[in-house]
């Protein structure tokens, strides 16, 4: 006669699950772990309320990487009551090997090839690990790819105090790096606005930096005796900025921040960092250029021209060995963009393309230069995550979406509009500008929206962001007699 089985999850755990984990050598041998991990808090609902969040009983790491997931349910049920969730947390923490367990039965399942089976016992870190990175052939390519991937992991995270990444943000870090041990040189990540790119990038050059990764020692791990020279290039100093900041762990003496005005001075571009920090309209700028930062640098429709022996050809093409692309699909990877003229030059460079806009008509290129991406993390998976909060778009329809000049007609036009050309959507604010039309539709939403809600508005320039602020700080005095209490962002209009 069979014994009752009475325990509990926790006593199940305790009992019957931890000590087999144990026996096959999770946190007995070196560099091994057993974690619980939550996963994600949940979808953010109406009322600041969450959806159940999404924790993992077990989560096996080896040389800190999540090589197993592990549901547990209590010895009352049937471990078959766990396989769904099993399988979804190692799809999310790209698991090969997930497990489903009530303390007596192990049912393994092998995410890559699909096999599932009662097992007697779990595999031990290393099984699990050469399974994982099992190598195919004696190529080459295999060994140094082995070397690097090996002394990556040896290197944690930079923590920036209790800082601890999202499995998404360690899958993305991780996946790059993987991409660079095996030699790839134009790599592309894909992840929504809000996800933590700049952090994906400082952890991924962070590894890279402390394991002295670099184009000499990428096939040979031996030559590994220099820092890598690395490049983070936005098309925006707001971004540049951000991520000069967030490189701080790198120390003072690291890294760099590169301006005309600081060429100018130096009579040079720099050369003694690890990290340098710029935007493309710097690059672009030479000793003759007129061209002030301020005046164009954060207008992405303003025409970027290459100017005679540009800032960029003072270094030599194989400098860099690193370069970070951020918001890479605005134009650097675009064929007719002049920025591709930079990513040309530094050819030799490995390439890691930051972007949030999915695969489209518009943004081919992007996707033609890079390749496909090594890892994506969509907005709907941020938003039913809980990272990300759901939001609304209201549609405004209005009565002037196109507009034909004629002059005298009694409508304020600013820009330099021709007598009979028919304007359309794309135009306003772009070629020409109604002042009217911008002030009644922002009236029109701000009579629909809730005030305690905030609100996010794309303008195309900005010089209509400011306008629209000016409407807004306007109506919210001319409606409530305060200023507006809901924080408004007023942005440049990207056409991710």
């Amino acid at each position: 006669m069979s014994q009752a089985r009475t325990r509990n999850e926790a006593d199940t755990r305790a009992d019957l699950i931890d000590p087999k984990l144990v026996a096959a050598g999770w946190g007995v041998v070196d560099n091994s772990f057993i974690r619980r991990e939550l996963i994600c808090p949940g979808q953010i609902m109406a009322g600041g309320k969450r959806a159940n969040k999404v924790p993992c009983d077990y989560v096996l790491v080896y040389k800190g990487r999540k090589l197993a997931a592990v549901e547990a349910k209590k010895e009352s049920l049937t471990y078959s009551e766990g396989v769904r969730q099993a399988k979804d947390y190692a799809k999310r923490l790209q698991c090969r090997i997930a497990y489903a367990t009530n303390g007596h039965e192990i049912y393994q399942i092998d995410m890559l090839t699909g096999i599932e089976t009662l097992v007697d016992e779990y595999m031990s870190p290393q099984a699990l690990w050469e399974l994982t990175f099992e190598q195919k052939g004696d190529a080459p390519e295999a060994s140094f790819t082995t070397a690097w991937r090996d002394a990556f992991s040896t290197i944690p995270f930079e923590a920036k105090g209790d800082w601890a990444p999202r499995y998404y943000q360690e899958n993305a870090i991780h996946n790059a790096l993987e991409a660079i041990a095996q030699g790839k040189n134009r790599i592309l990540l894909t992840l929504a606005t809000g996800t933590g790119k700049t952090c994906i990038g400082f952890q991924t050059a962070w590894k890279l930096f402390q394991t002295r990764w670099s184009l000499t020692a990428q096939k040979d791990i031996s030559l590994a005796k220099k820092r890598p020279r690395i490049l983070f290039l936005a098309d925006r100093n707001i971004l540049a900025n951000q991520a000069f900041n967030d490189f701080g762990s790198f120390g003072e003496d690291a890294i760099v921040r590169i301006t005309p005005d600081d060429v100018r001075k130096r009579g040079g571009v720099p050369k003694n960092a690890s990290v340098f920090f710029t935007i493309f309209h710097t690059l672009m700028c030479g000793p003759k250029t007129e061209l002030k930062e301020a005046t164009t640098e954060d207008d992405e429709n303003a025409p970027i021209k290459k100017a005679e022996n540009p800032y960029y050809e003072q270094y030599p093409t194989d400098f860099f060995d690193l370069i970070i692309i951020d918001e890479c699909h605005r134009g650097g990877a675009n064929d007719e963009s002049a920025w591709r003229d930079i990513l040309n030059y530094f050819e030799p460079a490995v390439q890691l393309g930051l972007t949030a806009t999915p695969k489209r008509t518009d943004n081919a290129d992007t996707y033609g230069y890079f390749g496909e991406p090594v890892y994506s993390y969509t907005l709907k998976e941020g938003i039913n995550d809980g990272f990300l909060t759901p939001f609304k778009v209201l549609p405004i329809v209005g009565t002037m979406d196109e507009y034909k000049y004629i002059e005298g007609d009694g409508v304020v036009v600013k820009g330099d509009p021709e007598p009979g050309k028919l304007y359309k959507e794309g135009d306003f604010n772009r070629i020409i500008t109604i002042p009217k039309r911008e002030e009644r539709r922002v009236h029109y939403w701000m009579d629909r929206f809730n005030p305690k809600e905030k609100t996010i508005v794309f303008c195309a320039t900005q010089v209509h962001a400011g306008m629209v602020r000016d409407f807004i700080n306007q109506y919210a005095v001319k409606k409530a007699g305060l200023p507006i209490l809901t924080i408004v962002f007023v942005l440049p209009l990207t056409m991710a």
